[in-house]
């Protein structure tokens, strides 16, 4: 059972999302906040949860900024924006803070959910337009003439990495066990200097490494 954390200041779509994902067999949602310091303060008293849902536009502290501080207090808790703004500087912010993916709240409840089971899968869920509005912003960066050291293999995995595909299907893709690409997936995020699946590809795209 996957547990997750809902930060929205609307009371009545934060009601619909607790309710919507409660009704999951899979998924339990077990504490929702209207601002990201009600958040930060749970964090300090119980366990973090797999998975949280923040809104960018809350009163008080933003999910932009919220984003960091949970990542420093629950570096292994998984964090999917879903907000009404697609505006590239919001987008490019919360990928580069740790977010693992971006929606908007045009998005069905069949999707918000089938967002939240990608991303605990390891992907890195995002709706059509904004996957391509991140692939044009880091096409547009200038690439740094450095690999990282990575080995083809690594280059290999992140290549796939970028094309959205999970860890078992890159598993099956290169014919290797789940556990050695897990092994070599923590050996790219050292690398690479980052912590996320989003966060590498990021990176990747960012620099022309792939």
């Amino acid at each position: 059972m996957s547990t997750l954390w809902i930060v929205e200041d609307h009371a009545a779509f934060r009601r619909t999302l607790v309710r919507v994902l409660n009704a999951e067999t899979d998924l339990h949602c077990t504490r929702d906040f209207d601002s990201c310091e009600k958040l930060l303060v749970a964090l300090a008293q119980d366990d973090a949860p797999h998975l949280i849902l923040l809104d960018v536009g809350l009163p008080g502290m933003s999910g932009l900024d919220g984003i960091r501080l949970i990542k420093e207090r629950a570096p292994k808790t998984l964090m999917v924006i879903l907000t009404v703004f697609e505006d590239d500087d919001k987008v490019f912010k919360a990928i580069c803070a740790g977010a693992s993916g971006y929606l908007l709240k045009t998005s069905s409840v069949a999707e918000i959910t089938q967002a939240v089971r990608d991303a605990l899968a390891g992907g890195s869920p995002m709706t059509p337009r904004i996957a391509r509005r991140v692939l044009e912003m880091f096409s547009e960066l200038a690439p740094k003439h450095s690999n990282y050291g990575l080995s083809d293999r690594e280059k290999e995995i992140l290549q796939l990495m970028t094309t959205g595909l999970i860890k078992k299907e890159i598993a099956d893709r290169l014919t290797l066990s789940v556990h050695t690409v897990d092994t070599y997936l923590r050996r790219i995020y050292e690398k690479l200097e980052v912590n996320t699946r989003t966060g590498a590809v990021a990176k990747a795209l960012k620099e022309g490494l792939v």
